[in-house]
Order: structure tokens, then C-alpha cells, then sequence
């Protein structure tokens, strides 16, 4: 996934207006002036949890442990090192690591004690510390220190992928000041966000880093502190993960009820089609389905019917962020907004989600859809304010137009979409001559589509066949997830698909979606190469916001703005987890609001035992 988990640290801290903190532990809150010393940070209100919590609530806190779980991946690996931009890392590395804090599932921008079990704010909110565990242990036995936290951090900043630099950008020093007690300094109080996104960063032992170069990939087993350990792999095939069952964390309140599998087994495919065959097969116990298709057509086979595997939608509440077919404004070619929308008036959803999604899908109209903080109607009272300081600056129907996408009948015939491309083409300076898009030198609209994997071309080839009849030359090229990965890496594309996931609470993220500095970085998350000096005064506003009224009225400004440049094609977005199992596996009552995991899922032992049985009785 190239939107890694550093998306889902977008929360806030500190103790400006619209900021809360957890009772101090006598149960008192601090003064003002005063440090806070805490178990919990959150920016919506008080954390839900006391304390002296002994478990999530949605978690099975006697969930028992043992069995194995068989999961997919597509693709490839040649690296156990997913924090550099070379190589392609294996799935799964994140069980071996701990975090500092542990996010809330069930809350929006809540954490809650892990590798740290304080937290202190400054008075001045221009820092924050965390108190170990003295518990937390490496897998040799060496005990997890602060000198390993500054050597992460100073590590992920110098070495890691771009997005760490944007992340921890506002941190100016980070000190051991003791063994178990490290202080992060930040240059202002203005970055709310900053602290969390510290409480979420994986701690590396640097001990065992010694002596081998982190810019490197590598497929030595690393040493981590986490619930399992790499047992064995099978490069590019296969990598299995074993329960650590001494594991420091396992009864801590923020993970009681979960890592309950002894075994989790990664088996690599090379496309999204075989894999499911596997699943249905039963050498896969666990998929998500995320193609609309298969899900309405692909599961009526035999152990399906027999009830030995199970399908479910799980609706959640996550804003579902913005997919969508993304030009790279790095190619002259896309650089006049004019253009730009020509690509998306020919874009016919209707009949895409008749027609090949079994109308499964919402079309995406935000950079923020699926929450309060996506931009709507014509811009009014604290967020006209905010944008009326960029007028001249930003695109005029800001503050005269309401951004619509077209709308088809879903026939299919979207002669008013082409007649509207056609227009705005031709305002561009584009001519059609003997059925071919051309520019005043003769030069044809040409360009290509880069796919990673074979999924999407049911959406590619349709969409070519549009744009051909404007008279443009478009190619789809589907390529394996390393060279995908390598050409991503290196902006190396046209057009591509473009995935920003969002949180309740944006912040550091969108510099490495939207901003100059990173539209010039190579493997950032700025796919499109959005490079406008309002835009950044913009991200800015949004990391710098004091609470969070005013955070929604600068989201829906930046959003607002970035819809007008049309920078993106949108795509849908599904407000369900899809999901398909065997029925040997187990999870609690209710699944938490803000995310699906196998985490706190168990296996039935009594029933993996006859899943043999009854599969060659299919």
C-alpha cells in the first residue's frame, strides 16, 4: 500500500482551545501554567477510557490463542526494510514493532499507553515526553530504551522515505533524558498535531541496526519487540510470522483480547484473480473484497453454500479521502486546468457503476468525502474569511461556482460530456484534424495510463475508448508492483491511480500530498505534482489550526481549492468493509468504528481441526 499508516496518524494534541487531555493520574486536571502528566491524549473531547482500563470494549478480552490464519498478497518482496524508498517491502512488518501509543479503534484521534505508559506536555505546548515501560523488551531480552527512540527518530528523518521529513518536520530535537524518558522539542505551538504523530512512530532497536546500512533493503529477519517474530519466508513467495508467546505487551489493558493467532501466513500472488481462486480454494482463510464484481458474482460456490465460509459488510464511519485518476502536472501536457477538466467531463461514472460495479459504489466529490470536513455549496461565514485572503490567488469559481462533477444518464452515450471536453479542449488550443486531438504544432494528445495489477483495466479501457473519440491516443500499461512501485518512486507516469486516505483530524499528511516541496521530492505522496503557493499557505493553515472549528473551516478551504484546479479525476467510494471468511475463524461481537483488523479476531481450534474434512467432502 503506498498509503502507508503514517496516513492514520492524523490527530491532534495539546491543550490550546478545543483540546483535551486525560485526568492527570491523581484525578485531578493540572493547572494552567502547569505540565500535564497523562495516560491518554485525544482531540475530541475526553478519552473514553480511565486509567485504569482493562481492555478496549470491543475487544473478546478472553479470546483464545492458538491456530493459524492464512492471508494474501499480491505482488512480490525482496526487503524485511519498509522504511526506505528501495526495495518492495514483505506485508505483515508491522507485527513485529511496537509504537509508542496505541491508537483507539473506536475513537477519533485517541491514543492510549503502549511502549509509553506516560505521557507529559509541556506548559508551553512546544514539546512532549514519553515514560517507557520498563517492561518493554526487545525479542533478545535487551529492554527497550529512549536511546532506541532517538535513534528511530533521527534514523526514519535522515534515511526513511520522504514522508517521515514531512511528518516530523516541526521537531527541532529529541534527547534521551534518561533510560526510560525521551523529550521531543518542537520549534512552536502551533503544530496540534505533532505529538500523536510521535505517539504513533514504531520504535527501532538500534543495537541490532549496528553495522548494517538502513538505506538498504535487506531480507535478514529484523529484530523487533512485537507480538510476533518472522519464523520463516520464501523470497518473493511466501513469509510466515510466529506469536511471540513471551511477548512484554501481551497483558497490557491496550492489548488484552488481541494477536491471538499462533500463525499468520502471507502467500504472495501475482494477481487479485488467483488469489481468490486460492481463497475459495481454501489455502486462504481471510479476503477483503474490494471489487464489485467479484462480490456480487464470485462467491456462490460449493463452501459458500455448505456455510462453511461467510460473507459480511461492516459499515464504519471513516472518511473515505479521495480515489482517483491522477495526472501528473510534472507533463506539460496537463498543465492547463482547461485540459484537466476535459478529462473529467468524459469520465462517465453512471454507467461504470451499472455497468461493471453492480452499483455498489457513491461518487467521490472531496478530498474529504465521507465527513464533516469536505467542502460544500458556495463557501460561508469562518471558511469565505479564511479563502477570501487568497482571492486572485486561487482558481475565481472558488467563490462563484459550486464544484459539480457531470452527471450521464449511464447509457453510455455521454455525448454532452464530449461535447463539453471538446469546448474546453479547443479554449486550450487543441484541434481535431483528420479524427486526431492535435496542438497547434501538429503535435496528437497523447499519453498512458500506469496500472499496478489487472483489476482496474475493466475501468482504464472504457475510459480510453472516450478519450478516443476526442481524438486522443491513450494507452493502458499494466506493470508488476516492483516496477510500479520504481516508476511511482520516481514520478515515471502520465496518469495513475491515486489513492489519499484521510482522517477525522487532518494534518502533517497533507504537506506530502499537496505541496511544492514534495511535488519535487522523489517517492513522495504527491502523485499528482501539485506545486501552488496557496495551496501550502493553505496545508499550513490546516497543520497549524488551534481547534477544531477553525480545522474545518481551513480543510473545506483547502479542499475547496484543490477541487477547482481539477487536479484529479474522481473516482467512488464504498462506506462498507466487504469481507469473506472461513468459518473457522472467530471475532468479537461488534467490530470498533474506525477500523477492520484481524487483530482482535481468534481461530476455533475445534473447527480448523475438521475444515480438512469437509472441504474434501466439497
Amino acid at each position: 500500500m503506498r498509503r502507508r499508516d503514517l496516513m492514520s496518524l492524523s490527530a491532534a494534541l495539546g491543550l490550546a482551545p478545543g483540546l483535551s487531555h486525560a485526568a492527570t493520574p491523581a484525578g485531578g486536571s493540572a493547572a494552567p501554567g502547569q505540565a500535564v502528566r497523562t495516560h491518554a491524549l485525544s482531540l475530541l473531547g475526553e478519552p473514553a477510557l480511565p486509567a485504569d482500563f482493562t481492555h478496549f470494549p470491543w475487544v473478546n478480552p478472553n479470546a483464545p490463542k492458538g491456530g493459524e490464519v492464512a492471508l494474501t498478497a499480491l505482488g512480490s518482496f525482496d526487503s524485511f526494510n519498509g522504511f526506505v524508498i528501495r526495495g518492495t517491502a514483505a506485508v505483515g512488518l508491522n507485527l513485529l514493532y511496537d509504537t509508542l501509543l496505541k491508537e483507539s479503534a473506536d475513537e477519533a484521534s485517541t491514543e492510549y499507553p503502549y511502549l509509553a505508559q506516560w505521557v507529559e506536555l509541556p506548559a508551553d505546548r512546544k514539546g512532549v515526553s514519553f515514560d517507557l515501560n520498563p517492561a518493554a523488551r526487545w525479542h533478545d531480552g535487551r529492554p527497550v530504551t529512549a536511546a532506541d527512540v532517538v535513534w528511530t527518530f533521527n534514523t526514519l528523518r535522515q534515511h526513511g522515505r520522504p514522508g517521515f521529513r514531512a511528518y516530523y518536520a516541526d521537531v527541532t530535537e529529541v534527547v534521551a533524558e534518561s533510560e526510560r524518558r525521551v523529550t521531543f522539542r518542537f520549534k512552536d505551538d502551533q503544530n496540534r498535531e505533532l505529538a500523536l504523530i510521535l505517539g504513533q512512530m514504531v520504535v527501532l532497536p538500534q543495537h541490532w541496526w549496528q553495522g548494517r546500512d538502513f538505506a538498504r533493503p535487506l531480507l535478514d529477519p529484523p529484530l523487533g519487540s512485537g507480538p510476533y517474530r518472522i519464523e520463516r519466508f520464501e523470497a518473493g513467495r511466501s513469509i510466515v510470522y510466529r506469536r511471540v508467546t513471551d511477548w512484554w505487551a501481551r497483558g497490557l489493558p491496550s492489548m488484552r483480547g488481541q494477536h491471538n493467532f499462533d500463525v499468520r501466513r502471507f502467500e504472495y500472488f501475482r494477481d487479485n484473480t488467483v488469489s481468490l481462486e486460492a481463497f475459495k480454494a481454501g489455502q486462504i482463510d481471510f479476503r477483503t473484497e474490494n471489487v464489485a464484481r467479484d462480490w456480487a458474482t464470485a462467491y456462490d460456490f460449493p463452501a459458500r453454500r455448505r456455510g462453511l465460509v461467510k460473507l459480511d459488510e461492516i459499515r464504519h464511519e471513516l472518511p473515505t479521502g479521495m480515489q482517483a485518476w491522477a495526472v501528473n502536472l510534472r507533463r506539460p501536457i496537463f498543465q492547463d486546468a482547461r485540459v484537466r477538466r476535459a478529462l473529467v467531463e468524459v469520465f462517465d461514472f453512471e454507467w461504470l457503476n451499472a455497468n461493471v460495479f453492480f452499483g455498489a459504489y457513491a461518487r467521490t466529490s472531496s478530498f474529504f468525502s465521507n465527513s464533516e470536513l469536505a467542502s460544500s455549496a458556495l463557501p460561508q461565514g469562518r471558511e469565505l474569511a479564511i479563502l477570501e485572503r487568497f482571492r486572485g490567488r486561487v482558481p475565481a469559481e472558488v467563490f462563484t461556482s459550486e464544484y459539480r462533477l457531470p452527471v450521464t444518464d449511464g447509457s453510455g452515450n455521454n455525448r454532452d460530456g464530449l461535447r463539453r471536453a471538446l469546448a474546453l479542449l479547443q479554449s486550450a488550443g487543441w484541434q481535431v484534424r483528420d479524427r486526431r486531438l492535435v496542438n497547434a504544432q501538429g503535435q496528437r494528445f497523447e499519453f498512458e495510463i500506469l496500472l499496478q495489477g489487472a483489476t482496474f483495466e475493466r475501468v482504464a479501457l472504457p475510459y480510453v475508448q472516450w478519450l478516443e473519440r476526442l481524438g486522443m491516443a491513450v494507452r493502458v500499461r499494466t506493470v508488476d508492483p516492483a516496477q510500479y512501485q520504481k516508476r511511482m518512486d520516481e514520478f515515471d507516469y502520465d496518469m495513475t491511480i491515486d489513492s489519499m486516505g484521510q482522517s477525522l483530524s487532518p494534518g502533517n499528511e497533507q504537506r506530502d500530498y499537496f505541496t511544492c516541496e514534495k511535488a519535487r521530492e522523489p517517492g513522495s505522496q504527491n502523485v499528482a505534482g501539485i506545486c501552488e503557493p496557496a495551496i501550502d499557505e493553505l496545508v499550513e493553515l490546516v497543520v497549524t489550526a488551534p481547534d477544531r472549528e477553525e480545522l474545518v473551516a481551513r480543510t473545506r478551504a483547502l479542499d475547496r481549492v484543490l477541487l477547482a484546479h481539477n487536479y484529479v479525476i474522481p473516482h467512488w467510494h464504498s462506506r462498507s468493509f466487504r469481507i469473506a471468511f472461513w468459518d473457522k475463524l472467530m471475532r468479537p461481537e461488534r467490530n470498533p468504528r474506525y477500523n477492520l483488523s484481524l487483530d482482535w479476531w481468534w481461530v476455533d481450534v475445534e473447527r480448523e481441526r475438521a475444515l480438512p474434512d469437509a472441504r474434501r467432502a466439497l
